[in-house]
């Protein structure tokens, strides 16, 4: 018998309103068809994988079932959203995912209706879609607010908070739990797909609300009785019972890429008058690719790879990756000194931390995607005579910074903060970058602050970190591979609040802190080659200052140039006030600053990035030029007619 041809659904759906003219029975092509469409575009593009996998099947009965963008759906964190691109406008960009000009790997405003809140660190999504649902109750608006949160993000207190506060919300508020790692999950099958149809029926929730009205108008007690009963019947078969008692409509668990199972339970969900409802879905990351399938990351952040084999593109880098460098070397540190302990905020391959577990895993914690926690366990660890490590990203240690202050600076506890993807991060765009902590640690009493210019200087840091006692010390270092200079033997403890030469000159003078130093010495070579004698410095601390070794720069040299890698309030805003209070500027010198824009630098190329900000030597020629009242044309024909 000749089989009917093939028609491709994905080429008939640009949008959502496309999708829900399909019939049911076509969605399981079209998810099909969805999942391998986005795997060949991460192919070519790198970028977040197996976590979008995972809920191809739950997008599709999301856009299928319920009316967006009119409801309001809000992906937690935001790099599983890829699927959703495809299928909201987006499938023509889709292969521009993370780079210059082209899609961000999180959902944003500014791309699509579709994306009504950006995203890209976690917990958020269940506080946003509160406040859509509740903005909608109050103007009269029809919207829902629907959040998608993983199981990880759920171990971040700002979720509880969250749904703490949704009763006013009611059935306006759906938070859908996709759960693709934790063990809360009884089996998920027949049975309990036909029990969550079953509890999100209509017919369940009609004869439920007709009981409730019934055993009000019985005494308190025998109505509190008969509620605590339903509550725990349900739980003992479900395993709700955590979101009930915050208030939640518990539905679930069902099998996420069981279609026949997810769109009744959402049509139920949807028509319901019960609310708030948490539904919990059962998803595996990487599925339907048997290559992330059998990864251990389930490949949840890729370069670019070979479809059919699922071969990474492979790099290689000539230095090691700052992060590995800080895990090897605080591993070494604590085989002598067994106070020395490691904390990550679910991020232990990221910050390198997953180095010390293998060497040291009773001294190793991971406290989950709580970064406030994190901070105030390591003040109690330190103030009972352990050196704990806090090893957090810039942009997420954000989330602590009252902890910082209030925990650790105050009580002025020796918590060692290592600070990952300090500066501009590359393909994750600004809502990684680390570009506001040198401003917002350096402003604290108590606080020291360090930056690593590179790997070698790493290593001297991470030591000079664990023999600090005397209050809090924080020292951050790239995204990335190092700059391929020799590695200590023995690490160095630093003086602290000292910086070095690194080349002597007469005219001008770079004071760089961090990663820039390398682009701080090309622009010295080429402002060299013009005639202009040039000092750089690698100061290493921007709290405590040098101030020895800025005040002797300031007055032997005719232009001060500051470098960083942060936003203004750092180094550079430090560097000038000590220069206006003690005098320093009154006889003419030149100081300038370069720092970070007073903007958000969106995803590209590193390099492209640094030019943007104008951080890179030529920038750094270029202001030294202007602060002398030269352009290189004049600076160049004075050298002609000299010669």
């Amino acid at each position: 018998m000749t089989q009917p041809p093939y028609t491709p659904l994905l080429d008939q759906v640009d949008t959502p309103d496309d999708l829900r003219r399909l019939k049911p029975d076509q969605l399981r092509q079209l998810a099909d068809e969805l999942r391998a469409e986005m795997i060949d575009a991460v192919s070519v593009s790198g970028g977040h994988l197996g976590s979008g996998l995972g809920v191809v099947e739950l997008t599709v009965a999301i856009h299928y079932v319920f009316n967006t963008p009119e409801d309001k759906l809000v992906w937690d964190v935001g790099h599983q959203c890829y699927p959703h691109k495809i299928i909201t406008g987006r499938r023509d960009r889709i292969r521009t995912l993370r780079q210059g000009g082209g899609l961000s790997g999180f959902t944003k405003r500014s791309e699509s209706e579709y994306d009504p809140f950006g995203a890209a660190h976690s917990s958020t999504s269940i506080s946003a879609a509160l406040g859509f649902a509740i903005a909608n109750k109050l103007q009269g608006k029809a919207g829902r607010g629907i959040a998608v949160i993983g199981d990880g993000s759920m171990s971040a207190g700002m979720a509880y908070e969250a749904m703490n506060n949704a009763a006013q919300a009611g059935n306006r508020l759906i938070v859908i739990l996709n759960d693709n790692d934790m063990s809360i999950a009884p089996p998920v099958g027949g049975l309990s797909a036909y029990l969550a149809r079953m509890v999100s029926s209509s017919e369940y929730l009609g004869i439920r609300s007709l009981a409730s009205r019934t055993i009000q108008k019985m005494s308190r007690r025998l109505h509190g009785a008969i509620g605590k009963a339903e509550e725990f019947t349900r739980g003992m078969v479900t395993g709700g019972t955590l979101f009930e008692e915050l208030g939640f409509y518990y539905v679930g668990p069902i099998d996420g890429h069981n279609l026949d199972h997810l769109l009744p339970v959402l049509e139920n969900v949807r028509d319901t008058s019960e609310g708030p409802v948490l539904i919990h879905v059962v998803t595996e990351k990487g599925k339907g690719y048997a290559p992330a399938e059998n990864s251990a990351d389930k490949y949840h952040g890729v370069p670019k790879f070979n479809v059919v084999t699922g071969e990474k593109a492979k790099s290689n880098p000539t230095a090691p990756a700052y992060q590995d460098v800080f895990g090897l070397t605080l591993a070494k540190l604590a085989e002598t000194d067994e106070r020395i302990c490691a904390i990550t905020a679910a991020m232990p391959s990221g910050t390198g931390v997953d180095k010390f577990a293998k060497a040291h895993p009773t001294r190793t914690f991971d406290v989950g995607i709580a970064e406030q926690h994190a901070v105030t366990f390591a003040a109690g660890l330190a103030a009972e005579g352990m050196r704990p490590f806090a090893a957090i990203y810039s942009t997420f240690l954000q989330r602590a910074y009252d902890q910082v202050v209030h925990d650790v600076c105050i009580q002025n506890l020796p918590v060692r903060f290592a600070i990952d993807r300090a500066g501009l991060v590359g393909a994750d765009g600004a809502t990684h970058a680390g570009s506001f902590d040198i401003t917002y640690l350096a402003t604290l009493p108590n606080m020291v602050v360090m930056a690593a210019a590179d790997e070698a200087e790493l290593v001297h840091m991470t030591y000079t970190a664990a023999e600090y006692d005397e209050g809090p010390i924080a020292f951050r270092y790239p995204r990335g591979n190092g700059t391929g200079v020799p590695m200590p033997e023995v690490p160095v403890k630093l003086e602290i609040g000292k910086g070095r030469l690194v080349r002597e000159g007469s005219k001008v003078a770079i004071l760089s802190l961090g990663a820039r130093l390398t682009e701080a010495l090309k622009a010295a070579d080429t402002l060299e080659a013009k005639g202009l004698s040039t000092t750089v410095a690698d100061l290493r601390f921007a709290k405590p200052l040098d101030e020895d070794l800025i005040a002797k720069l300031m007055r032997s040299h005719e232009v001060i140039v500051t470098v960083e890698e942060g936003a203004i309030g750092g180094l550079g805003a430090h560097v000038l006030t000590f220069a206006s209070d003690t005098g320093l500027t009154d006889n003419g010198l030149k100081v300038r600053t370069l720092r970070l824009p007073d903007t958000f630098i969106d995803h590209d190329d590193p390099m492209k990035q640094y030019d943007e900000a104008g951080l890179n030597a030529p920038q750094i020629v270029d202001t030294v030029l202007k602060a002398l009242k030269h352009n290189s044309a004049g600076i160049e024909a004075g050298e002609e007619a000299r010669a």
